[in-house]
């Protein structure tokens, strides 16, 4: 197994250290996929017990300006590892105003992803390289089905989300309440924060925000628009969520 990459644009780095930073806040390990085109990062906590489960999905072409890798076999192109994400983050974070980042899958007395930072000196034209050795573990090709890309079941309602930061805002009040949140979205593009208890029930309503064409055209047919879909859900597991968000999206969707 090989792998080296290299970024050069500072956007890029900056991006995939976002990226790194939101899944350190996410869970405490992750896996790295790597394959001949993209970088994925994978979360697979079983979501029924109250775990994390995430894909997140990049393509290396966008980020990299060189990158080279040999799976475990022709056939089996890939290479799982995992990792400590806080390791991961806490590295790209020493690679503000970074020259270039290098990263390297190594062996140094136990498998390693080796990160190499150049960074400019403001003193001088010279520069220095910072180096961490991240310790990973290779996972075996037969667990590699435990680690796949989830599908999303079909849905009743898909609405997109407000801005998350305003989002954030609201649900961290409404924490010190109660426990427990209750979501309701409908096809009209209406949301509803709603906690509930003995003493209050508080509510906050989002309208307009509009409703993505759902995966199953059949969901929706014999559906009231102005009918809510309602899952309840842990506040501590969705502002865990929220406050792992560093990519600054264009657009967040919520299915139920």
């Amino acid at each position: 197994m090989k792998f080296r990459a290299k970024i050069v644009d500072t956007a890029c780095l900056n991006h995939f250290t976002r990226v790194s930073s939101m899944i350190a806040k996410l869970a405490k390990t992750c896996t790295l996929r790597i394959s001949p085109d993209k970088l994925n990062f994978v979360l697979s906590d079983k979501v029924a017990n109250g775990g994390v489960s995430m894909w997140c999905e990049l393509e290396q072409e966008n980020f990299f300006s060189e990158f080279q890798m040999e799976g475990v076999s022709a056939e089996n192109n890939e290479i799982y590892l995992e990792l400590t994400s806080e390791n991961l983050s806490r590295a790209l974070k020493t690679a503000q105003n970074a020259r270039t980042l290098k990263i390297k899958l190594t062996n140094k007395h136990f498998p390693c992803l080796t990160v190499s930072i150049e960074l400019q000196l403001s003193v001088s034209s010279s520069s220095r390289v910072v180096t961490h050795d991240i310790p990973v573990k290779v996972i075996p090709r037969k667990l590699w089905k435990d680690l796949q890309e989830p599908t999303i079941p079909d849905a009743d309602v898909s609405i997109y989300l407000p801005v998350l930061k305003t989002m954030k805002s609201v649900v961290e009040k409404m924490k010190n309440i109660s426990n427990h949140l209750i979501i309701e979205a409908n096809l009209n593009g209406e949301l509803n924060l709603k906690i509930e208890t003995e003493l209050v029930c508080v509510t906050t309503h989002f309208k307009d925000l509009g409703n993505p064409p759902l995966a199953s055209e059949n969901a929706s047919q014999d559906r009231n628009s102005e009918q809510m879909a309602e899952v309840h859900i842990d506040i501590r597991k969705l502002l865990q969520f929220l406050a792992g968000q560093q990519v600054n999206p264009t657009k967040a969707t919520c299915i139920s």
